[in-house]
C-alpha cells in the first residue's frame, strides 16, 4: 500500500516512531536496527510494509529497503509472523541473517528468541534460493549516544522495546538488570536490547 514515507520524526523509541507527513502522524513499528540508523535524525525516509490481519492493521517501518525486503521474506515463511521477524531484525543485522541462511547455519537463527529447529530450517529452505539471487545491501548503522548520564534512559527504552516485542515485563527487567550489573555503562540502547535478547533466548 505504501512504498515509503518521508517526513519529520516527532517521536522515537527502539520499538516505534511517529513520523509526520503532510500534517498526518504515522505510527511505525521498527526494529532496533532502524532505531540505530535514525539516531540524530529529525527527518527521514522510511520504507514501509503495511500488514493486515483480522484484528489489526499495522504499519512497519525500516531505514533501508534491505531491511524491509528481508522482513517481507521472513514473514512469508510459514510460522514466522511480523513480531518474530522484528525480533530477528533486532537481534541480527541484515547481512548476518542472509549469511546464516545462505550458509545453512540453522543454529545461528536458533539463537533468536522464538526460533526453534523447525522454524530455522524452514527459513533456510524457503529463503536460501531467493536470497542467493539477490545482491546484498547492508543497512547503514549510525552511532548512538553513550555516557553514564544516559543509563536510566537507555534502560527504560530497552525495557519498553522488549515488552513491545512480546516479552513479559518482569522477565525483561531481570534480564536488563543482570546485564547492567555486569556492565554498568551499557552504551547504545540497541546494544543493551541485543544483549537482553540473547539472555532471554537462553544463549
Amino acid at each position: 500500500m505504501y512504498a515509503y514515507l518521508k517526513g519529520e520524526i516527532t517521536y522515537r523509541s527502539p520499538s516505534f516512531i511517529a513520523l509526520e507527513v503532510g500534517g498526518v502522524g504515522y505510527h511505525l513499528n521498527i526494529p532496533v536496527s532502524t532505531f540505530s540508523a535514525l539516531d540524530g535524525k529529525d527527518k527521514a525516509t522510511i520504507y514501509t510494509h503495511f500488514h493486515v490481519r483480522e484484528d489489526a492493521q499495522i504499519l512497519y517501518g525500516f531505514a533501508t529497503q534491505a531491511e524491509r525486503n528481508i522482513f517481507v521474506q521472513l514473514i512469508s515463511v510459514s510460522g514466522v509472523g511480523p513480531n518474530t521477524a522484528q525480533i530477528i531484525l533486532s537481534s541480527m543485522s541484515v547481512d548476518e541473517i542472509r549469511q546464516a541462511i545462505l550458509s545453512e547455519q540453522a543454529f545461528v537463527l536458533q539463537r533468536v528468541k522464538g526460533i526453534g529447529v523447525k522454524s530455522a530450517k524452514q527459513i533456510i529452505l524457503d529463503l536460501k534460493d531467493k536470497i542467493a539471487r539477490e545482491g546484498v545491501d547492508a543497512p547503514v548503522l549510525l552511532p548512538g549516544a553513550t555516557g553514564q548520564s544516559h543509563q536510566n534512559q537507555v534502560r527504560e527504552e530497552a525495557i519498553g522495546a522488549l515488552v513491545n516485542l512480546g516479552f513479559g515485563r518482569i522477565m525483561v527487567q531481570k534480564a536488563v538488570n543482570a546485564i547492567l550489573k555486569e556492565t554498568p555503562n551499557p552504551g547504545k540502547v540497541e546494544d543493551l536490547i541485543k544483549s537482553a535478547l540473547k539472555n532471554l533466548s537462553g544463549n
